[in-house]
């Protein structure tokens, strides 16, 4: 009998340790097996081999046909567990499909094989061919390219070199809608050896993927969002972080894992080269990145020939309402660009970062504002099914004509969405082809259902939310308009002035690529705003020295490290009292910790529960791992979070 430690992948256990189990057959490490778990049957992989242990052991219920896992993932496994603490199946969860038949149908060797293409690449430019021969050795590396100038060109020969080294890449996009473009260009130059894989394909496309890697005998190219991280690889050479400085790379569920870090480990574990491609790098990464003195790559050159200048930006003051005769929200500007890009056969964009109709539902007579009863959050009104939704439970509440407490009939709605923009749009060009995307589109309204026909320009008018600030190459878009640049400016959270920089900068990004003469109009309430004025001008090195210079002075990263604690209690007394209960025992365990709080969290009340956080920020990231460890029943907690709403 052989004994052998199992990680098995499933949350429900929720122990930091793997689990023993015995076999009658000699297993390796990384073998697929089916354990029994309580009275659940689940899948598992064998991490260790072990003595005879002293108490006794169930027997592995079934081992699948497979190879086993690459020895890096079992090593990623034992490394996440300590870094970002969770249940081990949590963890396990991540490397794991939920079932294998034993019997599992694997690809046909006519189903691996490779076939090769004759797509055509563009010369690399000047600074591309710079770039690519100062990647010289497997190390970290900052892409700091600006928006057109061919970041994606230069993964595409950095891939090229990869596999014909015989190794495996990944290619990381922050957003599962950006995955057909990125494969896109990947699949007209590799073929069959590009794989993509993400949480839209159904459980058995995911498994069919996840053991076409696994059991595939050539180099590959994997592609998908922060979970492509954990495919069956073996032998990988290069792995790619596009628009690295995306907070989707963030795991909001446990582990809370920060992809940068996961694909740092794992290209150590490789010995491979990690890329951390963007046009507006997170201030965090860049300051590492010189600290450390790692290479960054910059680029500013347009990839395109330079037939066409950068975008006339033009500035509108949304305090000013002589710029709006023609809609309340779209000021005249705005609204003659679009119909001089319509009447040459072009695309406009219109980018608000706010969904729904309006985001604020009030009585102007006596002040009643409509609050979900479950969160007590503000509701959004939505104008197309004339009903109000809470974004953080899902409830749903019939649209207020009257107010429920005075009964007036002048109730109104302030602060706008997408959807009161597409009115507005619809009413002044109703001939056009007009498309939002935001996260309340449908399975088949979303960005990747609709990639092709806005590439081929069959959508006149693109509105949406930051989906279409990222990454999107539109050869007809001549126009860009920001409806309100100042909205992300007003979330109370440290990182507030970083992502408005780097959206405004992004979106105006999707014009003046090289494609055609471009306009963009920026209404905001605040034209003077340095952040503002930093992104419209594209000032980087000004706007990272004067962020980096707050950052020290009020202790974020990356002069720390942080830790965000959050308990749930019945009443917001209990949670308040907990939260000091808390704090006092931190500081008497002597862990070298500054303490922000206790304070209400910014959605104070979710499912009926209060809510009470406390932020920890620590010089030596263990002493907040010290603090998880001493953590009482009832609290969450998120380490290294990328904002602290």
């Amino acid at each position: 009998m052989f004994y052998y430690e199992v990680i098995v992948g499933t949350a429900s256990y929720r122990g930091k340790e793997a689990l023993t189990y015995s076999s009658e057959q000699k297993l390796v490490v990384g073998s697929i097996v089916d354990v029994a778990l309580k009275h659940n049957t689940v899948v598992g992989v064998v991490s260790a081999e072990v003595p005879k242990p002293s108490f006794a052991t169930k027997t592995v219920t079934a081992t699948a046909d497979i190879p086993p896992l690459p020895v890096e993932l079992i090593e990623l496994a034992s490394w996440l567990s300590d870094y970002y603490p969770a249940g081990l199946g949590s963890i396990g969860q991540q490397f794991l499909p939920k079932t294998i038949s034993q019997k599992a149908s694997l690809p046909r060797p006519d189903q691996q094989q490779r076939s090769a293409t004759s797509a055509t690449l563009p010369a690399l430019t000047t600074e591309q061919q710079n770039v690519i021969s100062r990647i010289k050795k497997p190390d970290t590396y900052l892409l700091h390219g600006d928006t057109g100038t061919g970041k994606t060109r230069v993964y595409i020969e950095l891939a090229r070199q990869t596999l014909s080294q015989g190794q495996s890449a990944v290619i990381l996009t922050p957003e599962i809608a950006l995955t057909p473009q990125l494969a896109h260009n990947f699949q007209s130059i590799f073929g069959d050896q590009v794989v993509v894989t993400h949480s839209r394909l159904s459980a058995a496309e995911r498994r069919k993927v996840w053991l076409q890697i696994l059991t595939s005998s050539q180099p590959l190219l994997v592609i998908g969002p922060r979970s492509a991280l954990f495919s069956p690889l073996k032998n990988i050479g290069l792995i790619v972080l596009d628009e690295s400085h995306e907070p989707s790379y963030k795991q909001e569920q446990s582990p809370h894992y920060l992809a940068g870090k996961v694909a740092a480990k794992l290209a150590s574990l490789h010995h491979a080269t990690l890329i951390l491609g963007s046009a507006t790098p997170s201030i965090v990464d860049y300051s590492l990145a010189t600290q450390k003195q790692k290479l960054v790559l910059r680029m500013q050159q347009l990839a395109q020939p330079a037939t066409y200048s950068r975008p006339n930006v033009q500035v509108v003051d949304l305090r000013d309402r002589k710029h709006f005769t023609q809609k309340p929200h779209l000021s005249n500007e705005l609204l003659a660009a679009v119909g001089a890009s319509l009447q040459a056969g072009e695309q406009s964009l219109l980018f608000l970062n706010r969904r729904g109709t309006a985001r604020v539902v009030l009585c102007e007579q006596c002040g009643w504002q409509a609050i979900c009863s479950h969160c007590n959050l503000p509701l959004v009104y939505h104008g197309d099914r004339h009903a109000m939704q809470c974004h953080t439970c899902g409830r749903t509440y019939p649209a207020a004509n009257t107010c429920p407490i005075c009964r007036s009939p002048k109730v109104v709605l302030k602060s706008i969405g997408t959807k009161a923009i597409v009115d507005e749009i619809t009413t002044a060009f109703p001939g056009a082809r007009i498309q939002r995307f935001d996260t309340d589109n449908k399975k088949s309204e979303r960005i990747e259902q609709h990639y092709e026909a806005l590439r081929s320009g069959k959508v006149d008018i693109i509105i949406g939310t930051q989906i279409l600030a990222k990454g999107l190459d539109l050869p007809k878009l001549s126009v860009v308009g920001v409806v309100i640049a100042d909205t992300s400016l007003q979330f109370p959270d440290y990182t507030a002035d970083e992502r408005t920089y780097q959206l405004l900068r992004q979106v105006i990004g999707r014009v003046g690529r090289g494609h055609r003469e471009s306009n963009v109009i920026v209404q905001t309430y605040d034209p003077d705003n340095f952040v503002i004025q930093s992104a419209i001008k594209g000032s980087w090195d000004k706007f990272y020295t004067h962020e980096l210079s707050q950052r020290e002075k009020f202790l974020f990263p990356p002069f720390c490290h942080l830790l965000k604690l959050t308990c749930r209690r019945a009443s917001s007394t209990a949670a308040q009292r907990k939260a000091e209960e808390l704090a006092t025992a931190v500081k008497a365990a002597g862990i070298r910790v500054v303490i922000d709080g206790p304070s209400p969290s910014i959605h104070e009340k979710v499912g009926n529960k209060y809510q009470w956080q406390l932020v920890l920020k620590a010089k030596q990231r263990r002493e907040l791992l010290r603090v998880i460890d001493m953590l009482p029943s009832g609290w969450t907690f998120d380490i290294d979070p990328t904002n602290l709403l």
